[in-house]
């Protein structure tokens, strides 16, 4: 029982703890290597976090080029190989382009009958419509986020039960993080 919640302790805590960590260091590096204090005496806080996002910006650009998408080709072959590097940089690769991508996949909003009568649902978003691969050809995947979280879990849904909703995606996603408290901005 202990070892269950030590193991679970780990799973949530290790990620949160890394990308926090990892996010600390890039902006706290990045300010130190643009500390305005050392050149022109005068210290700037935060502008660490402005040449990030300029430069995250630019790298954007420069995977948009035609003259560089061979190094983001090989790149992306490079980590693909690598044993334990493949399954993390994959699974980070797939929910970037999930959320912002070219292809974004949450932009399905459905709702979920979960009893007979119809009465008690939940919200989704389908993430693949044919489940025939992995042995579920009579399901749906259904993303379903959690409230207050950046967490979610994936469903396999009887397509009857699953119904599009007419709404716009990310109010869905809003509605759905917040726990529904939050308002539609006019």
């Amino acid at each position: 029982m202990i070892l269950r919640f030590f193991v679970r302790g780990l799973v949530f805590g290790v990620p949160v703890a890394l990308t926090a960590y990892l996010a600390v260091r890039l902006f706290v590096g990045v300010d130190n290597l643009v500390d305005t204090q050392k050149w022109f005496g005068v210290h700037l806080p935060g502008l660490g976090v402005a040449v990030t996002l300029v430069l995250i910006t630019g790298l954007g650009f420069l995977t948009s080029l035609f003259l560089t998408r061979w190094v983001v080709v090989l790149t992306d072959r490079f980590f693909k190989r690598l044993p334990l590097a493949k399954t993390v940089y994959s699974s980070i690769k797939d929910l970037m382009e999930a959320f912002v991508g070219e292809k974004k996949k949450f932009d399905q909003p459905v709702r979920v009958h979960l009893d007979e009568s119809g009465k008690l649902a939940t919200l989704g978003f389908i993430t693949r419509r044919d489940c025939a691969s992995i042995g579920a050809p009579e399901s749906v995947a259904v993303y379903f986020p959690q409230s207050y979280n950046f967490a979610g879990q994936v469903v396999l849904v009887a397509r009857d039960r699953v119904h599009d909703l007419k709404a716009d995606a990310g109010e869905v996603m809003q509605f759905i993080v917040s726990g529904g408290v939050s308002q539609q901005s006019e």
